[in-house]
């Protein structure tokens, strides 16, 4: 329970750190200095009003300066950021899994936030997380048994797909082609047919990410769970405003939300198709 507790303020803590992360990153601006100040006046937050979550109830989600509103994303994203230190932790325990995963949660929460406001998502988020997702499945290779299945390597279909699935390392290789690849394919096809573009190298990269941590197998449900949550949430807008389905909405987090859940189910989903 104490260690539940814990990772809650952790996970908190953090979601600070990724308010500011949202806030400067689409600006070019540093997110390490200056320190936290009120976007409004300037005025410097000392470390006793940055309190996650509290601070925001304590002061009534305003700036104790100037008493100008702060908006309540703040406060989402601190307390989502808790809740799914806590959700990794109960899955994972203290493992390498819960350190990668919940990099990969909190990046990915960056950039729904993000894609959302400025319908971008920067490369010094994607880039790195690629690296670290193929770290991360570097790190989980018994690479003695791959050199085993390598050396016994013939060219037929199954082997290949349970030589993927065996060795870690390939696995999260071919997952960052098939994100990246897959995304590109479907972006180019569409700017063919359309002439316009339907979407952004952010939207590859960003999957590509999402392959690199988690496999290629993730790849096939985070598209189809995100396709049908996009074109849903699309339709949704367009029968709202009653225009023509060229309102443009950000694809990142229908990508963000769906690696989430495979995140926690991905096991199951493995199992369900394979079998």
């Amino acid at each position: 329970l104490l260690l539940t507790i814990f990772s809650f303020i952790f996970g908190s803590i953090v979601g600070s750190f990724l308010n500011v992360c949202i806030h400067r990153l689409p600006r070019g601006e540093s997110i390490v200095y200056p320190a936290s100040r009120c976007t409004t006046c300037n005025y410097e937050i000392p470390f006793y009003m940055n309190i996650p979550i509290f601070a925001y109830l304590f002061l009534g989600g305003k700036c104790y300066n100037c008493k100008t509103k702060i908006s309540i994303d703040y406060l989402i994203v601190e307390f989502i950021a808790g809740m799914f230190s806590v959700l990794l932790f109960i899955k994972f325990g203290l493992s390498i899994q819960f350190v990668f995963l919940f990099l990969l949660v909190m990046s990915l929460i960056v950039v729904t936030f993000i894609d959302l406001e400025h319908m971008i998502i920067p490369n010094v988020i994607t880039y790195p997380g690629i690296l670290l997702g193929l770290l991360y499945n570097g790190l989980l290779t018994d690479f003695h048994s791959a050199g085993v299945l390598i050396d016994n390597f013939h060219l037929n279909f199954f082997y290949i797909i349970y030589l993927l699935d065996e060795v870690k390392i390939f696995n999260a290789l071919f997952g960052m082609i098939l994100g990246g690849g897959s995304l590109l394919l479907i972006g180019f096809m569409y700017k063919k047919v359309r002439q316009i573009d339907g979407l952004g190298l952010g939207d590859v990269k960003l999957l590509a990410m999402i392959g690199a941590f988690l496999g290629w197998r993730s790849i096939i449900f985070v598209a189809l769970l995100s396709s049908l949550l996009g074109t849903i949430i699309g339709l949704s807008i367009a029968f709202y405003r009653k225009d023509n389905l060229k309102y443009a909405i950000p694809y990142g987090p229908f990508l963000s939300f769906a690696a989430t859940v495979y995140c926690f189910s991905g096991d199951l989903s493995l199992d369900y198709f394979y079998n």
